[in-house]
């Protein structure tokens, strides 16, 4: 899944170690991939005469109404009945499904959007029980005649036993079948069910989406199932291991199109079935689909709209979007790139596209990003659909590395997928790292990877500095219920694994399900064939299993006098060091070191141990050393200060890297603050981005700790003295602002430009954004701004204007047709310095016809950002966080994101204290997604306060002494 966050840097180590040279070692998937489905096609379901009844009527014949109640047994108190447990038992294995789903796009009787479902699932006994647990959520069940909630029957000769008892269990989201007799292992069975859930704006499980087209409003009934949300669709086996073939049959309204996993091979009109409620026979059309591959009940996807596509000549890629978006041609980059993005795949695993169609679809309301579901990708619409009036440089990047992101998982989570959650990194990670070689093989000309190292090593290093990260893997006892699922969903799973050998072991785990240490293996298999020299003794598990069984990463500190070199792990505030859980492995890595000399490459070294003598690492005279080329290895590094001051005053090298080395070795009391903001004084002669971005990243906490206090103006005066020379620049070769930078880079650069500029008070700056958006006021039809600026400009305008611009600006939010366009000025509008108006911003985020749903949580981030919205974005979400919890969803990083969001800047003793009460006020609701959340924002803020206090004088000192003298 795409989430806001994406991508790799992982224990680089993998990497460096087995380079791209051990991709040749893949083994060919013909073979297997052929026995695969030849096993699978053994699995498909008897006919036995049986067929899916309407889902609306019941086995007895009466009708299905939404009041019915499915009888709940609380449990009063911890158990440990089967059923209070989370996790299911090992007693059975699915084996098919057969489902048909009716959603309603229109309200009922009771005001409700319903939808109706009839499913059966054959399963396996695999280990003699007289109990069946099966997940649901939020589903009504309809008793049959023996008055409980689903039929058993017998495949086999020997009959099966009589339900004893049924109910639901709330807490861990079972349907609960007792029986008055023992499953016979090896048998394998069936169990019926007839359903009603609600078709929710939830943004979960089953739900609708609605848009509004031409002035009509219309609804799509859609899904989310990763993680834990299939369960509130249909009665499913809801884990990722519990693999099974689907059969997917969707009633729909007529003239409107349904999409599942597979293609679709009948469409018959009409079918008069009896709806729900007193309006009588209605006409549907009933579309089937052919059975799925063997696959996880995570990764279905059914999905009915009024949408349109458009494909390729071969029919075998579909790009589904609103009608007006596909006619006005916005899937056609999508289009264009994922054949490409497909092919590189196909090539870089070695293993053909094992599906016979590839949809996407571009979704109003979606929680993510984006969703892998095999043969039918979801979308929210900023990911897919791209308007070359109306879109950035930097939303064709983003759609062109979700798309490659989503084309990864086709192969690696769907093919191969983790056999339990605690591994949602051996997905996530491997799919954020080649997102970026398959968008290089899209736009070649970008030079895409390079921006790995600021997309994803530096984001990831600020979380997992933190004593209250989490390891990689984490043991499966330790993730249990869905909250603690969700929470996996971060920086560390996304960002913190770099491989290119994954595909290694694509070919022994086809249609199954894998762990880790599956990995190492066949990474193993790779040195091993290759040569790759390894230290003597070790194994790739010896090595991997440090960086992935303890969380963090090491500094490598550099003695260049002695050659002295020691690792230690490394924390922004060590203090913290007695609250980090033990380690079996005692944070110490096995780290390669790739490393200059002067400017000469030198030949990688390894340190094993908590500290060595390297003498090659020695230097004398004016000559310096550089570790860790490339950022290809997940560590910092520190080193003595003779060498610090001697890698100030070298030519760009690695520039990036040092700076937010320094910064943040800064912030861990390793060196001095000063030192690190001595490495921002050569920015009057950059020109580059990464530099630049990198900085700029770093000031950026600067910012946060001081934009209240004294030093802001100072501050300010000196980035504004640093920024001006990079203005003046892009202002000279854009013709005066009149075009855009060829360069990938450059476009990104030509914006930092601006918006630095703009907010430290350069006049030309905040005249030319002014007077584009006064242009644009006067003639609405006609915006003079190019899509790459208009974020800058939009917030500029607006933290300069007053409520006539703010006003303008929710005016076009609200008429904009384009989802690109619409986010641009929705982080705009954030940007008001008038209390007010934030405030009732704020209250729109409570009103989804102002503000979707998905975007609520990001909205307040936007405005907790803005100095001035600061305390009023925290007071909100305290007052509201009932609300916020209960509507606005937990998925993937949501409430993450918008607990550290509207956190980032606290550093004083009353907003720690503020910070405890929300998290012990809340306890009983909880934090969901969010809970690991609170814990890093409370040691942030803790560490935010010590930072303060020791280097507040020294910062001020600084700036005023290198501040120019007018």
């Amino acid at each position: 899944m795409g989430g806001g966050f994406y991508i790799s840097k992982f224990v680089g180590v993998v990497g460096i170690v087995f380079g791209a040279g051990a991709v040749a070692t893949v083994i060919a998937l013909a073979v297997v991939y052929s026995q695969e489905v030849a096993k699978n096609e053994a699995l498909s379901p008897t006919n036995g005469g049986s067929t899916i009844k309407p889902p609306v009527t019941t086995p007895g014949g009466s009708t299905v109404k939404p009041q019915i109640t499915t009888p709940v047994i609380p449990t009063t108190a911890p158990s440990n009945e089967p059923w209070d447990k989370y996790r299911l038992p090992d007693t059975l294995k699915p084996d098919h499904y057969n489902l048909t789903l009716w959603p309603r796009l229109t309200v009922n009787a009771q005001d409700l959007y319903i939808f109706t479902g009839n499913s059966y699932v054959v399963f396996q006994c695999v280990k003699e029980t007289d109990l069946i647990l099966i997940h649901s959520n939020k589903l009504n069940y309809t008793k049959w005649g023996d008055d409980h909630l689903a039929k058993l029957s017998a495949l086999g000769s020997t009959p099966a036993p009589t339900i004893k008892k049924s109910w639901i269990q709330p807490t861990t989201q079972f349907l609960v079948l007792e029986l008055n007799g023992k499953l016979a292992v090896g048998e394998s069975y069936q169990l019926d069910t007839v359903f009603v859930g609600e078709l929710a704006d939830d943004l979960g499980g089953f739900y609708r989406s609605v848009y509004t087209e031409e002035g009509e409003e219309k609804v799509v009934a859609t899904t989310q199932m990763q993680p834990t949300d299939a369960r509130k669709a249909f009665p499913c086996f809801d884990e990722p291991a519990m693999k099974a073939i689907f059969h997917i049959t969707l009633l729909h309204p007529p003239m409107t199109v349904a999409l599942s996993n597979g293609m679709e091979h009948g469409q018959y009109s009409p079918v008069e079935v009896t709806e729900v409620g007193p309006k009588g026979p209605v006409t549907v059309w009933r579309t089937s689909f052919d059975k799925t591959k063997k696959m996880s009940t995570y990764l279905l996807a059914f999905i009915v709209s009024d949408y349109d596509y458009i494909n390729t000549q071969r029919s075998s890629i579909r790009i589904y979007a609103r009608k007006k978006a596909i006619a006005d041609g916005q899937g056609e980059y999508a289009l264009n790139k994922t054949g490409p993005i497909l092919k590189f795949f196909e090539k870089y695993y070695n293993a053909t596209y094992p599906l016979p169609k590839s949809d996407q679809i571009a979704l109003p309301d979606f929680n993510a990003g984006a969703m892998e579901n095999w043969g039918l990708i979801t979308y929210r619409e900023t990911a897919l659909l791209y308007d070359p009036k109306m879109s950035s440089n930097s939303n064709k990047e983003r759609i062109a590395t979700i798309i490659a992101h989503e084309l990864a998982h086709m192969w690696f989570g769907n093919l191969v997928t983790l056999r339990w959650w605690n591994d949602l990194w051996l997905n996530e990670g491997f799919a954020s790292y080649v997102e970026y070689l398959g968008a290089n093989e899209a736009e070649p000309d970008w030079n895409i990877k390079d921006l790995i190292v600021l997309g994803d090593v530096h984001r990831v290093f600020a979380v997992d500095a933190l004593a209250s990260s989490h390891p990689l893997s984490s043991r499966e006892e330790d993730i249990q219920k869905p909250e603690q699922i969700s929470e996996l969903f971060d920086a560390i799973s996304y960002s913190k694994v770099r491989s290119s050998v994954f595909s290694t072991y694509l070919n022994t785990f086809a249609y199954d399900n894998t762990v880790y240490t599956d990995l190492w293996d066949h990474l193993q298999m790779a040195v091993n064939s290759t040569g790759t020299s390894l230290p003597t003794g070790q194994t790739v598990h010896s090595i991997m299993n440090r960086w992935v069984l303890q969380m963090g990463f090491p500094v490598v500190t550099i003695n260049t006098t002695t050659g002295l070199i020691n690792q230690q792990h490394f924390l922004l505030d060590p203090s913290t060091a007695g609250s980090v859980p033990p380690s079996d492995f005692k944070y110490e890595w096995i780290v390669p070191i790739r490393w200059m000399n002067t400017g000469l490459v030198q030949q990688q070294i390894w340190l094993e141990d908590k500290t060595a003598i390297k003498p090659e690492m020695t230097v004398t005279g004016n000559n310096w050393i550089l570790a860790n080329l490339n950022v290809s290895g997940y560590y910092r590094v520190n080193y003595d200060n003779t060498n610090w001051e001697r890698l100030l005053s070298i030519p760009v090298i690695n520039r990036a890297q040092l700076v937010d080395d320094a910064f943040n070795l800064a912030r861990a009391k390793y060196i001095n603050t000063t030192l690190a903001l001595r490495t921002t004084k050569y920015l009057r002669s950059e020109r580059e981005y990464m530099p630049w971005e990198s900085a700029l990243d770093n000031l950026d906490f600067f910012y946060l700790m001081f934009d209240r206090s004294e030093i802001y103006g100072i501050m300010q005066t000196y980035l504004k003295y640093q920024i001006e020379p990079l203005f003046k620049h892009f202002g000279n070769i854009t013709g005066n602002w009149t075009n855009v930078p060829t360069g990938h880079m450059d476009q990104y650069n030509q914006v930092n430009a601006i918006r630095v500029a703009c907010s430290t008070g350069i006049e030309e700056c905040q005249t030319l954004t002014k007077g584009w958006y006064s242009q644009w006021m006067k003639d609405p039809a006609n915006n003079p701004i190019h899509p790459n600026l208009r974020t800058t400009v939009y917030c500029s305008a607006i933290a300069a204007g007053g409520a006539a611009e703010w006003e303008f600006g929710w005016d076009q939010f609200q008429a904009a047709t384009i989802a690109i366009e619409a986010d641009k000025l929705r982080s705009a509008l954030a940007c008001t310095k008038q209390p007010w108006l934030l405030n009732k911003y704020l209250e729109y985020t409570l009103d989804a016809n102002k503000i979707r749903k998905q975007d609520a949580t990001s909205t307040i981030v936007y405005i907790a950002s803005n100095v001035v919205g600061q305390s009023l974005a925290w007071d909100f979400m305290r007052d509201r966080w009932n609300y916020i919890f209960t509507q606005y969803g937990g998925g993937s990083f949501s409430f993450s994101n918008l607990i550290n969001g509207v956190t980032k800047r606290f550093s004083t003793e009353f907003e720690l204290k503020q910070l405890k009460q929300f998290q012990a006020d809340n306890s009983e609701v909880g934090f969901g997604s969010g809970t690991l959340a609170v814990s890093q924002s409370i040691e942030r803020t803790t560490a935010n306060i010590k930072w303060v206090a020791e280097n507040k004088d020294s910062v001020q000192t600084w700036f005023t002494t290198e501040v120019p003298k007018e």
